[in-house]
């Protein structure tokens, strides 16, 4: 189970905060030992000042027992600052966790299954959905929505960089184009890998 919710941690990644108001849509595989277990989708539009970001993965494995995982992130950014972001994450269609951020008084409040875990002061320009869709140049550190904490990134050369969350997990993310082309996951009991599908 700690592996699926590592999947969480890392599904929400990447994008630069435009006001082009075109859709943006990759599709990403998702893959246990050389098997397809699930798809992230992950969306980028624009509406009036606003930029949003939205991911969907579906999992659908066995692990012991049959396991079905649903990630769900919302994340609005305006003038390239998170105003807001929710992750919701389902086990068997029952709520696991649900995490906010919002951006209230010139600070953050976040609160986890409606219970106030954490006060941020610093502005966040990158949190891990922007990921995706933009390569991390010069950004040393994203926020993650799923956990309210920052994770360091650190650039390994060849477009490909290091992620390193709070409880140490280490994934690489590559990138072509400026785009996720596909990640390598450290979920604690499995590895898997994204793969980005046309």
């Amino acid at each position: 189970m700690t592996w699926l919710i590592t999947i969480a941690n890392f599904l929400v990644s990447s994008t630069e905060n435009s006001s082009n108001s075109t859709k943006t849509v990759l599709n990403y595989d998702i893959i246990i030992k050389e098997k397809i277990v699930g798809t992230l989708k992950a969306t980028k539009y624009s509406k009036d000042d606003k930029v949003i970001y939205q991911s969907t993965t579906t999992i659908k494995t066995r692990f012991i027992t049959e396991i079905a995982v649903n990630y769900n992130y919302d994340v609005i950014f305006e003038k390239n600052i998170m105003k807001k972001s929710q992750v919701v994450i389902e086990v068997n269609n029952k709520t696991h966790a649900n995490t906010q951020t919002k951006w209230t008084n010139n600070n953050y409040e976040i609160t986890k299954n409606d219970k106030l875990e954490n006060v941020i002061q610093d502005e966040i320009t990158y949190s891990t959905i922007l990921l995706y869709f933009n390569e991390p140049l010069e950004i040393d550190q994203c926020f993650s929505e799923q956990d309210g904490s920052f994770n360091k990134l650190l650039p390994l050369g060849n477009h490909s960089y290091k992620k390193i969350n709070s409880k140490r997990k280490e994934n690489i993310y590559n990138y072509n184009n400026g785009r996720l082309e596909r990640a390598s996951i450290d979920g604690g009991l499995v590895d898997f890998e994204i793969v980005y599908r046309d």
